[in-house]
């Protein structure tokens, strides 16, 4: 049964029962949420990684003991810390223990080279880094070019059960798990840190309009942009996710933490979610098949998120037929189209729907799912949460709506949408036109207020769940001296979704290999950005202004 309001939207009679068109928010920080379980249940697990488990009484001690240190280093309200982490007990420490003290967190990707991260730690004016010591070293030597004074390194030797702590410490460093890191001014170890600070932090007054995180995400610009997204687009957002499913509101859950905690959807829906919901979260810091089929096998989640990739590699992987997943209650999927046929065998496997979702960093990031109890699309990303409001506009003025199946750019609004990007005016302002968060993507809606993703009007490339953009790609090349010019476009890959194929024009008696081109990007670019496929060419397909024709060259590739 649809659930009455007095929006007249086409979506709302496909809501589910107790799910309302718009919610009383509930004005609280995520950092509340979890005071809240570690005084109702402090000693049920809040995080369990490789087999440690931490409660919540614990992790809340952990906060503030870290939330302690950083306000001995001078950290106070406002200031940026920087978290370069996969996802690991401390990183969730970190994230909570900054946001304690009034600091916005600014997550980053481990896989970024020194230039991107040098950029973001610039940008953001963070002032301390949190890191592993595998990329203790390199930060080390990046941290005279940024704002960093203190790096604080952790290990994931640091929270393992007996008998794999004593283990680690046998094998980690000839198998490239742990690395030595020389004493350092201003470097500390996680352990040490922790086990010597007092957990009594300063007192915040804190405000759920201050900004809580620069998020970044990459741009048509070949710069990343840091979204800054509030406390109350954090909490809004969680919130609107969490009332989708009125019929699991106060059970006991246990998520899978499986996609990366440094990108917008895994950092809400996966982790947030788990807070606000109190579910204990299996924390996976390399989520490769066998990883993550051995998790479901070992801690049974009920609650399952992961990027469309993860999904196609269990799926393909040997042991996905001798895995129990009966436990599951729903699954989620968000970061890039999911193949219809994943969607079938995944339900078929686990009994469980398996609803996909869309949104993008700005807004938090969530803004539509298909129905948990009701209708279902496959091939839709679904219907609006609630207080959100979505339409599709003509894609070339950015203001006519458009009827019921046409194809144009996708907008909305809600409590979800960030402030704006970080020392951008002028891309703020065009992003938030018109009192609409205006996505770059192109889509439909139809009848019944379904969503579909077509195309995207800018030129990203979805690689495994990561957002690529041609752009950042192609000034990289730029600079190759044997390189006159460059096209970069998303071409289908089995596993992938996309992968990025580069179209280049040597310079006049140049010549080159594919390898050698790919080469150049490995300091310079995370390795999921590196071109896959190089074509080489003698020119480029133009407009008569000199702009090169990207949709020729996709159209010849899909040839």
């Amino acid at each position: 049964m649809a659930q009455e309001s007095t929006l007249k939207e086409p979506w709302l009679k496909h809501y589910d029962r107790g799910v309302p068109g718009d919610l009383e928010f509930e004005d609280v920080s995520m950092g509340e949420y979890l005071d809240r379980w570690a005084t109702k249940r402090p000693d049920e697990d809040a995080l369990i990684f490789q087999g440690y488990r931490m409660s919540f009484k614990d992790l809340r001690e952990n906060v503030d003991r870290l939330a302690t240190a950083l306000s001995s280093f001078g950290v106070k309200k406002g200031d940026s810390v920087a978290i370069l982490l996969p996802n690991t007990i401390p990183c969730v420490i970190g994230y909570f223990a900054i946001h304690r003290i009034g600091g916005i967190v600014v997550m980053n990707n481990p896989l970024y080279s020194d230039r991107e991260l040098e950029h973001q730690f610039n940008d953001s004016g963070a002032k301390v880094l949190i890191t592993l010591d595998l990329l203790c070293k390199r930060m080390i030597e990046l941290r005279p070019k940024t704002g960093i004074n203190q790096i604080i390194y952790t290990s994931i030797g640091d929270y393992l059960p007996f008998p794999k702590n004593y283990l680690f410490k046998l094998v980690a460093e000839k198998r490239h798990l742990a690395a030595q890191v020389p004493p350092t001014q201003d470097v500390y170890w996680w352990k040490d840190l922790i086990s010597s600070t007092p957990p009594n932090p300063p007192a915040v007054d804190l405000s759920l309009d201050d900004i809580a995180v620069y998020q970044y995400t990459g741009g048509t610009t070949g710069v990343s942009k840091g979204a800054m997204l509030t406390h109350r687009n954090m909490s809004c957002d969680v919130q609107q996710f969490a009332s989708w499913f009125p019929s699991l509101k106060g059970q006991r859950g246990i998520s899978l933490g499986a996609p990366p905690y440094f990108h917008a959807f895994g950092l809400t829906a996966a982790m947030n979610v788990s807070i606000y919901m109190g579910w204990t979260q299996v924390l996976i810091p390399k989520p490769q098949p066998d990883v993550l089929l051995e998790a479901i096998k070992k801690f049974k989640p009920t609650f399952v998120f992961m990027v469309p990739t993860m999904y196609l590699g269990i799926l393909d992987h040997p042991n996905f037929d001798k895995t129990d997943m009966s436990c599951f209650k729903f699954c989620g999927s968000g970061g890039g189209p999911l193949p219809v046929d994943v969607i079938g065998k995944m339900e078929k496997k686990t009994g469980a729907p398996l609803l996909e979702g869309y949104g993008m960093t700005e807004a938090s990031p969530i803004t539509h799912i298909n129905p948990f109890e009701g209708m279902r699309k496959p091939g839709s990303v679904g219907i609006p949460i609630p207080s959100t409001r979505s339409r599709v506009v003509d894609a070339q003025d950015g203001i006519t709506p458009l009827t019921p199946g046409e194809v144009g750019e996708i907008v909305f609004q809600g409590p979800q949408i960030m402030k704006g990007y970080l020392n951008m005016p002028e891309e703020t302002a065009e992003v938030l036109r018109g009192g609409w968060m205006h996505s770059g993507d192109l889509g439909r809606m139809d009848e019944d207020g379904y969503f579909y993703i077509v195309d995207r009007k800018k030129d990203m490339i979805c690689s495994g769940g990561y957002n690529v953009y041609p752009l950042e790609i192609e000034r990289v090349y730029h600079e190759h001296p044997k390189v006159a010019e460059v096209a970069v476009i998303g071409v289908p890959h089995p596993t992938r979704a996309e992968q990025p194929k580069m179209i280049v024009v040597l310079k006049q008696g140049e010549s080159a290999t594919e390898e050698e081109m790919i080469d150049f990007a490995r300091d310079k670019l995370a390795k999921y950005k590196w071109p896959t496929i190089v074509e080489f060419r003698t020119e480029l397909p133009k407009s008569v202004i000199g702009k090169t024709l990207k949709h020729v060259l996709r159209a010849e590739a899909r040839d």
